[in-house]
């Protein structure tokens, strides 16, 4: 497997500007549908961009990039069923298995460790999973996690989209498959205004001629079946605070 450009970096200017610039949206949890599984619906557009909701895991979904996202390790962490998803909805488990045991080995050797928002892309062997590339962010410890860490993440997801030069992506926030209890439609939420917010930054600097970044035409926000209708109603209030 070949394993490309391995990146710690903690951002702080850039998403200093997105925490202000960000609409205020606000959040009630609903009563939870079960979606069947491929579900998929476009919730809205901003910017020409498609926000699509998805049921769907990461090592299944095609696309050219794939983002997932992990904690620091602990032993046994996403196979621990519970807190962790069962091993039958647990995207990570399987996108895991998909490659070999290759993200619990570089997790757990500490050649990635899984710190606030550390990068590490990888290019996966072919017929293993469905995309192209795979981009690994780190969520740092997961006793100190906030759903606001996940505009920041969503933000270097985007950058990094638009640095490999894709159209499209995928991105899976796996908070439930580490067992993580977070609130759903605000994590949504929070993934499409970072994302958003770090395109136009980017858009804006082309407009100045420094910058030489594609379009972004769809990003792909990838759920389990009991979340998908929850992160919709996320997604949407994101998209209409950026529509106002």
């Amino acid at each position: 497997m070949k394993i490309l450009n391995v990146k710690k970096t903690v951002r702080i200017g850039l998403f200093a500007t997105m925490l202000l610039a960000t609409p205020q949206i606000y959040f009630a949890q609903t009563t939870v549908q079960t979606a069947s599984p491929n579900t998929s619906k476009i919730w809205g557009k901003v910017d020409e961009i498609a926000i699509e909701g998805m049921v769907q895991g990461p090592s299944t979904e095609i696309a050219p990039l794939q983002i997932a996202c992990v904690f620091e390790y602990t032993e046994g962490d996403i196979f621990n069923s519970p807190p962790a998803l069962p091993e039958a909805v647990n995207g990570m488990v399987h996108l895991d298995k998909s490659l070999n045991g290759i993200i619990t080995e570089l997790r757990k050797s500490g050649k990635f460790a899984g710190h606030s928002l550390e990068t590490l892309l990888i290019t996966p062997p072919t017929g293993t999973i469905g995309a192209k590339k795979l981009l690994l962010i780190g969520l740092g410890d997961r006793n100190k996690f906030t759903p606001e860490l996940m505009q920041q993440v969503a933000g270097v997801g985007m950058e990094e989209a638009l640095r490999l030069g894709v159209t499209k992506y995928a991105f899976a926030t796996d908070l439930k498959d580490a067992g993580i209890d977070s609130p759903t439609a605000e994590v949504a939420g929070y993934g499409v205004t970072g994302a958003i917010n770090a395109y136009r930054t980017q858009v804006y600097l082309k407009g100045k001629k420094m910058s030489s970044v594609k379009p972004i035409e769809k990003i792909t926000l990838l759920a389990g079946p009991a979340f998908f209708t929850t992160a919709g109603e996320g997604i949407t209030k994101a998209i209409a605070a950026f529509n106002k």
